[in-house]
């Protein structure tokens, strides 16, 4: 399988990570944000989720913080749009994209999968093609109750090191979600243990991606 390289001596510096909630990032692009973070110190990062509750925005800032850590430089923004409630917000949102599109010039943008079921996600996922035409955009997945996961066309390999931090850290970052039969340990790593199979990754774990346009 080819490999291309996006972190030391690449040219992804500028991240642009973009969550419907407050635990989105983590679980969809958490680990590939780790290893960027790692790899590269030079990242600079923003970090944007829209909906939130005050104690959800604690969780999301706090999160975010962990993940970041070691980041050359990083903003994290956290807005206060109903969960669920974003297609109805469309407007006010697309207004918010069309000001960070002002402030941020990303090399890598990490979105939402334009297929994912939650209309929460469709619609970052929408807003971040309709902004950003010229950009290169990796759309992560979020595994859910309505069984939409596809067939991705872009893998980051993962060590078991990075998966188990990615995941103690999600754990503890979010304890409004402990109770939802989706957030727990064995499922994210049997998500990555999938992703790992698919691309033959050397610890057999990774995060996956649907990659629409990609010039080299």
């Amino acid at each position: 399988m080819q490999r291309l390289s996006l972190s030391v001596g690449g040219s992804a510096r500028r991240i642009l990570a973009l969550g419907a909630h407050s635990d989105d990032i983590e679980i969809g692009c958490g680990g590939t944000l780790l290893r960027l973070v790692q790899e590269s110190r030079e990242l600079d990062v923003t970090w944007v989720v829209f909906c939130s509750t005050p104690e959800r925005a604690r969780e999301a800032e706090a999160s975010a913080e962990q993940f970041l850590d070691g980041a050359a430089h990083r903003r994290i923004v956290i807005k206060s749009h109903r969960d669920g409630f974003l297609p109805m917000d469309w407007a006010a949102v697309k207004e918010e994209f069309e000001q960070l599109k002002r402030e941020v010039s990303p090399d890598l943008i990490l979105t939402h999968y334009r297929e994912d079921r939650h209309q929460d996600h469709r619609v970052v996922s929408e807003l971040t093609w309709n902004t950003w035409r010229n950009h290169l955009i990796w759309e992560f997945e979020i595994p859910k109750y309505d069984g939409d996961f596809g067939s991705p066309n872009l893998f980051v390999p993962l060590s078991a090191a990075t998966l188990e931090r990615k995941i103690a850290l999600v754990l503890k970052a979010f304890p409004t979600q402990a109770g939802k039969a989706w957030f727990t340990a064995d499922l994210f790593h049997a998500v990555a243990r999938i992703r790992g199979m698919e691309c033959q990754a050397e610890e057999l774990l990774a995060e996956a991606f649907y990659v629409r346009k990609l010039v080299v």
